[in-house]
Formats: C-alpha cells, sequence, structure tokens
C-alpha cells in the first residue's frame, strides 16, 4: 500500500464494529483514515464502543452511528451525518450480513425476506448512497460469501441472498466508473468469527476447516488487507467479486 495512501481519508464501515468490520475500522485509522462506524443494535453497542475507544487511544478520529439499514432512510442518514462530521465521504465498506443455514423446504416466507433485507436490499442502497456521496475517485467494497461458487445444500437463502451483490458491484462499477469510482465485492471462506459458528455443527466445522485447500477456517486478518488494497493501490480492479478463502471454493 502506497505511504500514506489513507492519510485524511474519510471511510464509512457499515457493520464497523467488531469481527472483520472492527478490524477494518482500527486498522485504517491507524493509517491515517478518519472512520464513520455503524453498528445495527445495542447487542453490537459494547463492541462498537470498544472499537471507538480503540482508535481514540490510538490517537485517531471516529464517531459511532446506531442504526438498522434496512430502512433505507438510515443508509441516507449514515451518509449524511458522515458528510457533515467529516466534510466528505472517500471510502464506503460495507460488511453488513446474516446468515441462516436450513433445508430449502423448511425456509420461511419470514426468514426468506429478513434474509434478503439484510444481505441484498441493505448491499444496494448502500451502494447507490455511496453512489450519490462519494467523493470522486472514491472507492465502494461489499463483503459476500464463497458460497456463490459452492455446490452444496442447506445455504440456498444466505447464498441467494448475497447473489445479487454481484451484479449490484457490476452494474455499479460501470454507471460510476466516469466518476473514477471503483466498485468491488470480496467472498471471503467461512471465517473464524462467531457469526460463522452459530450456525454449524461440530461435524460441520470438522468438514469446512478441512475443505480449503491451505486448510482451515478464513481468518480476517487475512480479508482486512485485501480489502484494504482494494480501496487504495487496487482501486484498478472494479466491478469485481474477488474470493478469498484459502481454496475453499474456486470458479
Amino acid at each position: 500500500m502506497a505511504r500514506n495512501a489513507l492519510k485524511g481519508k474519510v471511510v464509512l464501515i457499515a457493520g464497523g464494529a467488531k469481527n472483520l468490520g472492527g478490524l477494518l475500522s482500527r486498522n485504517l485509522a491507524a493509517k491515517g483514515a478518519k472512520i464513520a462506524i455503524h453498528y445495527n443494535s445495542d447487542s453490537s453497542k459494547v463492541d462498537a464502543e470498544q472499537t471507538l475507544a480503540d482508535i481514540q487511544a490510538s490517537g485517531g478520529e471516529a464517531f459511532l452511528f446506531q442504526a438498522d439499514l434496512t430502512k433505507v432512510v438510515n443508509i441516507t442518514k449514515i451518509f449524511a451525518e458522515t458528510k457533515a462530521k467529516f466534510g466528505g465521504i472517500d471510502i464506503a465498506i460495507n460488511t453488513v450480513g446474516m446468515v441462516l443455514k436450513k433445508p430449502f423446504l423448511d425456509t420461511t416466507e419470514a426468514e426468506y425476506d429478513t434474509m434478503f433485507d439484510i444481505n441484498s436490499k441493505v448491499a444496494y442502497f448502500f451502494i447507490q448512497e455511496a453512489g450519490k456521496n462519494l467523493n470522486d475517485n472514491g472507492k465502494i467494497c461489499t463483503i459476500v460469501t464463497s458460497l456463490l461458487a459452492a455446490y452444496t445444500g442447506l445455504y440456498s437463502i444466505y447464498a441467494g441472498a448475497k447473489a445479487p451483490v454481484e451484479h449490484f458491484t457490476r452494474m455499479a462499477s460501470k454507471e460510476f466508473g466516469e466518476r473514477g469510482i471503483s466498485v468491488t465485492g470480496v467472498a471471503p471462506g467461512p471465517m473464524d468469527t462467531p457469526f460463522f459458528y452459530g450456525q454449524e455443527s461440530d461435524e460441520a466445522v470438522a468438514y469446512h476447516k478441512s475443505a480449503s485447500a491451505l486448510g482451515g477456517l478464513t481468518d480476517i486478518k487475512d480479508i482486512a488487507p485485501l480489502v484494504e488494497f482494494l480501496v487504495t493501490d487496487g482501486w484498478w480492479i472494479t466491478g469485481q467479486t474477488i474470493f478469498a478463502n484459502g481454496g475453499y471454493t474456486t470458479r
């Protein structure tokens, strides 16, 4: 990464309180960026406050914004508040997601609506609002999933709800390109975070650990540098979804 590539840049991170989002918030702040940290609910508040405290203790600038982003008005608000606080936005990263592992025949309409709201609707309108508000030569990155390249059962509603984001990424990159804005997606393998373990049995965890060519689950420390690259020196990569999973899936 070029020296000082992030110095003074403004970065908005949806789901920026914990796990991969929290690591990105801290890492980008350490490189000189000003961070808008979104978190969804009171259950994430402690993590959000800790991430903010870590950044401030290191001399960085950041603020917190709590909101349910399935309500599009809240996406609009977080972009507006970030611009009001920091004067503009250079980079927008969306790590928001929800996983559901369930047989196709057992999935309910309510689960369908919830999963598509969180994984697809939020992603669409986050990219849209970023396109409206980012400074020229800005960067947009969305976290999806390597299950998009998997031949498997039980994840129909999760992978299905993430799949449209690949198309959103391509279309947005084409439309925003004349302003120098790059738009990318990153598709990690199963990540070693609480987000993963809540859905999986011990046997399934063992399988996922053995399925990657390089061995083990995806570490958020292996994904954060890729996202950082795509929103700085790697800006020439656009309209693409990058699969980063140690050989868990490929296509």
